[in-house]
C-alpha cells in the first residue's frame, strides 16, 4: 500500500508540474505576443489627431484616467500624457496591461510607441 501512495503522489506532483508548466507557456506566449519590432519608418502619428484620440476613447474613459482619475493619473491634454509617457509605453506597449480590459490593438500600439519614440512632439 505503500508503494502505490507514493505512486500516486509522483503521479499528482508530476500532473501539477505538466499544469504549470502549460500555464506558464501560455503566460509567456501572451507576454511576447505582438511584441515584434515596430518600424517607426512609416508611422508618424501627430499628439492631436492621432494619439490623443486614442487615449481619450482607450484610457481616459469613466473610471479609469478620465477627470475623476480613478485609475489614478488623469490623461486629458498634452501636459498629462507627455508627463507620464515613459509609463504609458511600458504599460501598454510593452507589457500590455493597459488598457485593463482590452490591451491595444496592434496599429494603436505603434501609434504610441512611435509618438512616444519620435520625441513625443505635440503636434
Amino acid at each position: 500500500m505503500n508503494g502505490t501512495l507514493k505512486d500516486m503522489i509522483g503521479k499528482k506532483t508530476l500532473m501539477v508540474m505538466l499544469l504549470l508548466a502549460m500555464v506558464a507557456a501560455h503566460g509567456c506566449y501572451y507576454e511576447n505576443a505582438g511584441l515584434e519590432p515596430i518600424d517607426c519608418t512609416n508611422v508618424q502619428p501627430k499628439f492631436s489627431t492621432d494619439v490623443l484620440p486614442l487615449i481619450q476613447s482607450r484610457c481616459a474613459t469613466a473610471n479609469c484616467h478620465d477627470a475623476s482619475a480613478s485609475g489614478g493619473i488623469i490623461l486629458q491634454n498634452y501636459t498629462q500624457v507627455f508627463t507620464v509617457k515613459d509609463r504609458i509605453k511600458t504599460r501598454a506597449v510593452v507589457q500590455k496591461t493597459m488598457p485593463v480590459f482590452t490591451p491595444l490593438n496592434a496599429a494603436e500600439t505603434a501609434t504610441l510607441k512611435c509618438w512616444i519614440d519620435n520625441g513625443a512632439i505635440n503636434n
